[in-house]
């Protein structure tokens, strides 16, 4: 008879720690939010929002988004911030665009150049202003968010110059092949970020640097003192997060086939809201990549909604700004 009504009691006990095993989980509360917003979409736009192409369109939207995050997620982890994440994504997809255009008017040398080239050209810029950003702050040690800022208004300079402010077309269709492409019924966006996404996790997991990257974070003084090269470790992250700034403007660029200086708008405030939402703390040395992949399919999923609900974009930063502060508030609440 004891036995009988104990084992009520230990199936309460039971379920009870598992849902607070569950709830300790960051990635596992991630998850949960995640169905709730698609749910919640879902029956507000009775069903719009759930159904397959409108799915597909979400993963695409993300894939982009996602590999200037992973970037993003990189500098963070190092206790710093990249703002040049859309200003380098901006510059080197209209970069690209100028160099294989057919138009003669807008071409930046005389004549088209091969894909192959432009895009070697692209990386090349890319690197090369998250190197610049590095040195300034790993060498000079400026503060990452003032030269990010600064950097981020040069590059959008550069784009500008590039551009003219005119929308610069007539590219190759080759160029589509990034943005809208098909590998085995997989589109080529999706297939990109997932491999970002996993070289990313082995290089964070089970490298040595990228155990360097979490120390750094943790503690740039403790890291140096274990004998880390803690500004050879500050540049590499930025150079990572420049190159896959270029990534990102080059899967921009295939999807809408023309050079703009509307496209990536937004990136910078998308990636750090990702990383932030993924459970990266600000502060460094915290976060996991699955959590920013979980955080990039949230922001994905509420942009998505607040374009179906027509929202006005000034309402939409209001909404992206309160969830990163949100964010940042419940991660400097933890650490306190």
């Amino acid at each position: 008879m004891v036995d009988n009504v104990g084992e009520p009691r230990r199936r309460e006990v039971s379920a009870k720690g598992v849902a607070k095993r569950v709830l300790r989980n960051e990635n596992a509360v991630l998850v949960i939010i995640l169905v709730v917003l698609i749910a919640i979409f879902g029956v507000i736009t009775k069903g719009l929002t759930v159904s397959r192409v409108n799915v597909t369109n979400v993963l695409i939207q993300s894939a982009a988004r996602g590999v200037a995050s992973i970037g993003q997620a990189f500098v963070i982890l190092t206790g710093n911030i990249d703002l040049t994440v859309g200003g380098i994504a901006l510059m080197t997809l209209v970069m690209g665009a100028g160099l294989v255009t057919g138009n003669p008017k807008a071409t930046l040398l005389g004549a088209p150049v091969v894909l192959a080239v432009a895009i070697v050209l692209m990386f090349l810029s890319g690197a090369g202003i998250g190197a610049l950003n590095g040195a300034l702050v790993a060498r000079v040690r400026m503060p990452s968010l003032i030269v990010t800022l600064g950097m981020w208004q040069i590059t959008k300079g550069i784009a500008f110059q590039v551009t003219q402010g005119m929308t610069i077309l007539q590219l190759p269709r080759s160029v589509a092949f990034f943005g809208k492409g098909v590998v085995a019924g997989v589109p080529v966006p999706i297939i990109i970020f997932v491999v970002v996404c996993g070289v990313a996790y082995f290089i964070l997991n089970h490298t040595t640097f990228g155990r360097s990257v979490y120390a750094t974070g943790g503690s740039p003084v403790s890291a140096w003192l274990s004998g880390i090269r803690v500004p050879t470790v500050q540049l590499t992250v930025f150079i990572v997060s420049g190159i896959l700034g270029t990534l990102a403007g080059l899967i921009y660029l295939g999807r809408t086939m023309c050079g703009s200086m509307l496209s990536a708008g937004g990136l910078e405030l998308d990636s750090i809201a990702a990383v932030c939402i993924g459970g990266v703390s600000l502060f460094g040395g915290r976060g996991s990549i699955l959590g920013v992949i979980i955080g990039i399919i949230i922001i994905s999923v509420i942009n998505n909604g607040m374009v179906v609900f027509a929202l006005d974009p000034a309402l939409q930063n209001l909404v992206k700004g309160g969830v990163i502060i949100a964010a940042v508030a419940v991660d400097t609440l933890r650490r306190r």
